[in-house]
């Protein structure tokens, strides 16, 4: 089976496991994991951060950057269709006690100006605005990007407000390798950046969340009490800095592979509206003689496996486990439909 779901299901390789299973290990809670210790350095430095924390998800390193920068009753900005408010289960209401102000952005991605028009009044009886959260790239938005000039901006208003600014880097590496920008640009820019390790870097299991020192002392406190203390971790870590060494310059190969499926797509009668292909993401309508849930179901069919996420919606995600042979598999599947 080919699987298309997400970026989530790929397995280790056979050189990742080598190196899982060569890894020194210690106690990571008493700090005293070598190899997790080497991870959290590696990603600080890449990003020009001062420390880091290696965490079980990205939802976990989001919503301890969520508690760490808010205090209960604050409010957070972030676009509608933001991660850490679809999909982190009540999150930002259940852990931090925050409420959110959701902007109407472009797949995802808001604007300064938009972020300055949602600050709340310095009022007694308003939800005190106290972080900007972004992601880059957007799920919901078909892996969109976004401009680096447009983050500049939405910094300067968070300097202004005295705002925190912190970025759900999930799928941050597909945007460095698409746009050709560098980890230490965002590392100068946001207060805080949670990176997934799982997706398309092709980890197990991982996240990374970086700050400052001060910072990183309060999440790994929040990590605590999440329940988010790992033990002899550096089994997880050691994949983590493979990855870091020889899986991300690869992800233009999943880029490309993107936008040859969207290509076929687009010839097919049934396939209304795709989303703007930039990373390893398609969105597309299926209308007419298929809905989402007929055009998923003939591609199993055929042995690949993909998602509805809408009655009119399908997504697809490529990433490391999709060779070119599955991509050709793909095209010639849908030419046939």
């Amino acid at each position: 089976m080919i699987d298309l779901r997400s970026d989530t299901v790929t397995r280790p390789t056979s050189a990742m496991l080598e190196a899982m299973m060569k890894a020194k290990v210690g106690d990571d809670v008493f700090g005293e994991d070598p190899t997790v210790n080497e991870l959290e350095a590696i990603a600080a430095a890449m990003f020009g951060m001062e420390a880091g924390v290696f965490c079980p998800s990205g939802t976990m390193t989001n919503q301890i950057a969520i508690k760490v920068h808010t205090q209960p009753g604050d409010e957070v900005i972030c676009d509608k269709l933001a991660h850490i408010y679809q999909y982190e289960g009540g999150g930002i209401a259940f852990n931090s006690g925050c409420s959110v102000k959701l902007l109407d952005g472009n797949r995802g991605r808001i604007t300064a100006e938009q972020v300055l028009e949602g600050i709340n009044a310095d009022e007694t009886y308003k939800a005190a605005t106290s972080l900007v959260a972004l992601e880059n790239t957007t799920n919901r938005g078909g892996g969109s990007c976004y401009d680096f000039a447009d983050i500049i901006a939405i910094r300067e208003v968070c300097n202004e407000n005295k705002l925190g600014f912190h970025l759900d880097g999930a799928r941050l590496f597909n945007a460095l390798i698409e746009k050709k920008e560098t980890p230490k640009q965002y590392g100068d820019v946001f207060d805080s950046i949670s990176i997934c390790l799982s997706k398309g870097l092709g980890t197990p299991v991982g996240s990374l969340l970086l700050g400052t020192n001060t910072f990183i002392k309060k999440a790994r406190r929040v990590r605590k009490a999440f329940g988010g203390g790992m033990r002899q971790a550096g089994f997880l870590a050691a994949a983590g800095i493979y990855a870091l060494e020889n899986n991300i310059e690869r992800l233009a190969e999943d880029h490309l592979h993107t936008k040859q499926i969207a290509k076929a797509l687009a010839t097919k009668d049934f396939v209304g509206e795709i989303l703007p292909v930039e990373t390893n993401i398609i969105i597309a309508e299926i209308k007419g003689r298929l809905n989402a849930a007929g055009f998923t179901q003939e591609m199993e069919e055929a042995g690949i496996n993909l998602m509805a996420i809408s009655p009119k919606q399908i997504r697809m995600v490529l990433h490391l486990d999709v060779s070119k042979e599955m991509v050709q598999k793909i095209i010639s599947t849908i030419e046939k439909l």
